[in-house]
């Protein structure tokens, strides 16, 4: 494969997008090198894949499921043993502030790594934030343009939002009062916009959350992203019984979980609820509770995501802060209605592929729910909209869209 004038070096910390990424710019010419924490298919975890997939924990699955499909082995280098540290540091946080703590580490740790090995004759730097600051100044100090990724919210909206959310449920999570790291992180981040030549955001709502923070409106673009086919359904027949509700992503007051909840104790002779993710981030006296009302899983393998949109009629994530949360693409993929919040950061058009509620209004979930529940015809609509949606934004389309995008600067 012949390389191209410009070749990105890309520093991913986990799986983004399942490496929509740099396997977009190995396609295109354009990879220079991908630096990643943790992966199935180099150094000591290529040794886990003799053990049976039947015998494999959770975690393990998860981690035989990082793979760089579609990039030579030879591009890519992953610090296993920084990652399996960094796993751990994560897996024992106590609180919002040992979290917090750990990604510090994790992003200046990972940068330092990478500039160990040197940038080498990269003539581009793709970086997400808090993970990049160390290869941003780096690559400012030798003119090299440099990318960075926000993936979320910035970190002082998050913490705003959340912080109104711990007011109204103090039972959920630990304060974020707690956390003494906030704001060397939220700051980290800031330096990072200074230092990138442009800034991608998921939706509007990151844009415009840069923005209020000081960043430059002029250094970002906004790129929605793209879903994996692989989550398409066909068109499914309708079943008795109730409603069937999905909500996926980690359980907590980020992803609006408390409405969730409101929402099935509303409507229990009307729809059931499934709620798949992380249950690390809540008291355990929440569990039960959740569990009293809902089908309450903790987070599978991403082999084992499809057969839940499967189950479902209707997606619901009603978030109080994302960038442009991936299970809504894919969800409109397999033509599920998607109620959720403009926080959410999503494509969803309200009244069309699903509706659009206010944050915290868990009545107008109900509200949205009960008209799916009590008219087929309108789901019937609305999933043909959202797989028709869904085409609009293929991982193909994403590239087009992110190769037109990077090659302004």
């Amino acid at each position: 494969m012949k390389e191209t004038s410009q070749q990105w070096l890309v520093a991913l910390l986990g799986a983004r997008m399942h490496y929509a990424v740099p396997r977009i710019l190995h396609q295109e010419n354009l990879l220079k090198h991908l630096y990643t924490d943790i992966c199935a298919v180099k150094g000591w975890p290529k040794l886990l894949q003799i053990i049976p997939q039947s015998l494999q924990p959770s975690s393990l699955k998860r981690l035989m499921g990082r793979v760089p499909e579609g990039i030579p082995n030879e591009k890519i280098t992953a610090f296993n043993s920084f990652g399996f540290e960094y796993a751990q540091k994560l897996r024992h946080s106590k609180s919002p502030s040992e979290t917090t703590q750990a990604f510090l580490w994790a992003g200046k740790t990972f940068g330092k790594l990478i500039l160990n090995q040197g940038l080498g004759e990269a003539s581009g730097i793709y970086t997400f934030n808090t993970a990049g600051l160390e290869l941003l100044e780096n690559a400012q100090k030798q003119g090299i343009k440099a990318v960075t990724e926000q993936t979320i919210a910035p970190k002082f909206i998050e913490y705003q939002l959340l912080q109104q959310e711990h007011e109204t449920f103090p039972d959920w999570e630990f304060p974020p009062q707690e956390d003494g790291f906030l704001v060397e992180l939220s700051n980290r981040e800031k330096e990072e916009w200074s230092k990138a030549d442009m800034i991608l955001c998921g939706s509007e709502f990151v844009r415009d959350g840069i923005v209020t923070c000081g960043g430059q409106a002029e250094k970002c673009q906004i790129l929605p992203y793209g879903v994996d086919w692989r989550f398409s359904l066909p068109k499914k027949p309708p079943h008795r019984g109730n409603l069937r509700v999905l909500t996926i992503g980690g359980v907590g007051l980020r992803k609006g979980s408390p409405y969730v909840l409101a929402a099935a104790q509303k409507l229990q002779k009307l729809a059931i609820f499934r709620m798949v993710g992380s249950l690390t981030s809540i008291k355990p006296g929440i569990k039960s509770v959740l569990a009293d009302n809902m089908e309450l899983l903790d987070a599978v393998p991403r082999s084992e995501i499809f057969n839940h949109y499967t189950w479902a009629d209707v997606f619901l994530l009603p978030s109080i802060c994302e960038g442009s949360a991936t299970v809504i693409y894919e969800a409109l993929a397999a033509g599920l209605p998607v109620i959720c919040t403009a926080n959410a950061g999503s494509v969803v058009r309200d009244g069309i592929e699903g509706f659009i509620v206010s944050v915290g209004n868990y009545e107008a979930i109900a509200d949205k729910l009960e008209l799916l529940a009590t008219n087929p015809e309108l789901r019937s609509e609305m999933s043909k909209n959202a797989r028709q949606r869904a085409k609009e934004f293929t991982l193909d389309g994403y590239q087009k869209r992110l190769i037109k995008i990077i090659a302004k600067i």
